[in-house]
């Protein structure tokens, strides 16, 4: 299936928006201010080692300390069952190559390794391995065996390293494999040089901005044209793709046109309609979203769809389409972690496989690693999508400032009880003039009908008089009780 990458660049952020027949299915946002870091190498220094959690914490110029696990030192990794403890290996204030393989999320340091992987467009360079691996979505051992030898056929003699063959070399000529190995090998060397020379913490190599990574990671076969808006941008990415990837210049257009390029194909709707939690199917049912911090719950609902046929019939063609919309929703949203899909209960195992069947379908695109553990005991589907950079509700929203993120607010009865609670421990505390209570319009309008006997009773009780004013400004839970 066709498809067509849309770029729309500001002087504050990049975004990019994958399409196929006019539909969004993917969306990538880079902002200059908190640019990603995953596969940025830095030479780091270790903080502190923790036997008693296999890990340490590691400076590598950044606010907070980056975090690195005994597993993911290169020297255990290859070791198997001789892997040594990390107090073993490291020490404080040793200089350390490291480069990162998760990004900062929430209040959690960056995750690195030591296991070293610079991507060009054919091939990833594996500078401490010696095999030649091969993507696992190339399928056929007898076409992973010709990549492979048309890969061997062009390495140098003295060449080290290793190198994994990527899905979009599976057409790709052995000149192809020449040019990407020059250009890894002048990264690799340059790394190599700066790394000598440095003084931990210092980054050593950063990853492509986004801009050129979609010519690098997801310019393919299917692609029919990547559109720029900015002239300086199509610029840079002309100049890269001559360098790099000669097919993908064709591809590239620059977009002059006075109507901004995202509201014509409709890709701000497309942001807007996933940050909402409720997603409407074309059937009339519809998916409720939620993402926490431990997980995120997907919860198919029929809605307005009553079918042609049974009720059996309606469930059925309810959770296929529900398959294909939440797959998109996967990447549309990047959430990772653990995701939990409550499709409506399905009476027959043939209606569950195909469901499953369609589901793995449509999560195939995704170029993010996903596990599929099928349905459980209860009727729910459990997987996981590995998550690497903050989704996009965190990275374009912030907690809610009056509910705090709960996503509920106190009712006006219950800020009126806690008020009247208040009033009788300032009372016992402070001998007062008088309490003024400073609360929102609704707060105040209860307290003058339902609740003006309770405040009436307190005024008796304390002995003082209770007086009122409006705050405009504050919500519904915020109050003060001032004391005159």
């Amino acid at each position: 299936m066709s498809e067509d990458i849309l770029i729309n660049v500001t002087p504050q952020e990049t975004r990019v928006a994958v399409m196929q027949l006019g539909v969004v299915q993917d969306l990538h946002i880079e902002r200059g201010s908190n640019r990603g870091i995953v596969s940025n190498v830095y030479l780091g220094k270790v903080m502190r080692v923790l036997p008693g959690m296999q890990s340490a914490f590691i400076d590598i110029g950044m606010e907070r300390s980056a975090f690195l696990h005994v597993a993911d030192i290169w020297e255990n990794s290859r070791n198997g069952d001789a892997a040594k403890p990390i107090e073993k290996i490291l020490y404080e204030g040793q200089a350390l190559l490291v480069q990162v393989i998760k990004e900062p999320l929430g209040t959690k340091g960056a995750r690195l390794s030591t296991q070293l992987s610079i991507a060009g467009r054919l091939l990833v360079y594996l500078p401490q391995e010696e095999h030649i691996g091969v993507s696992q979505r190339i399928e056929g051992e007898e076409q992973r065996e010709i990549l492979r030898a048309r890969l061997q056929a062009v390495l140098p003699p003295e060449h080290k390293g290793g190198y994994i063959i990527r899905t979009v070399a599976e057409a790709s000529a052995e000149l192809d494999f020449a040019a990407d190995i020059a250009y890894l090998d002048k990264l690799w060397g340059n790394l190599q040089v700066l790394a000598k020379t440095a003084s931990a913490p210092q980054l050593l190599y950063q990853e492509l901005d986004i801009s050129l990574r979609v010519l690098r990671d997801f310019v393919g076969p299917a692609t029919t044209r990547v559109l720029v808006d900015s002239r300086e941008t199509y610029q840079r990415m002309i100049t890269f793709a001559q360098a790099y990837n000669p097919g993908a210049a064709e591809l590239l257009e620059h977009y002059p046109g006075e109507r901004p390029l995202f509201d014509l194909h409709g890709v701000e709707e497309e942001i807007e309609r996933a940050l909402s939690k409720r997603v409407d199917l074309k059937s009339g049912g519809y998916l409720i979203i939620d993402q926490t911090e431990a997980m995120t719950t997907v919860d198919v609902n029929t809605g307005g769809f009553v079918g042609l046929r049974n009720f059996d019939d309606t469930i059925f063609k309810t959770n296929l389409e529900a398959a294909q919309v939440i797959a998109r929703q996967l990447r549309l949203r990047n959430l990772g972690g653990i995701i939990i899909c409550d499709f409506i209960d399905m009476d027959t195992q043939e209606h569950r496989d195909a469901v499953l069947e369609e589901f793995k379908k449509a999560l195939a695109r995704d170029h993010t690693r996903i596990s599929v553990n099928g349905f459980s005991a209860l009727g729910l589907l459990e997987m996981t999508r590995k998550r690497t950079r903050e989704s996009l509700a965190h990275v374009l929203c912030e907690p809610c400032p009056t509910c705090q993120g709960r996503g509920e607010v106190k009712t006006a009865q219950t800020v009126c009880y806690e008020i009247l609670r208040e009033i009788v421990r300032e009372a016992r505390q402070f001998n007062a003039r008088e309490y003024r209570i400073l609360a929102s319009q609704q707060v105040i309008d209860l307290f003058l009908d339902e609740e003006s006997q309770a405040l009436a009773m307190l005024s008796d009780f304390i002995s003082k008089p209770i007086s009122m004013q409006v705050e405009t400004l504050y919500s519904q839970e915020q109050y003060d009780v001032i004391l005159m």
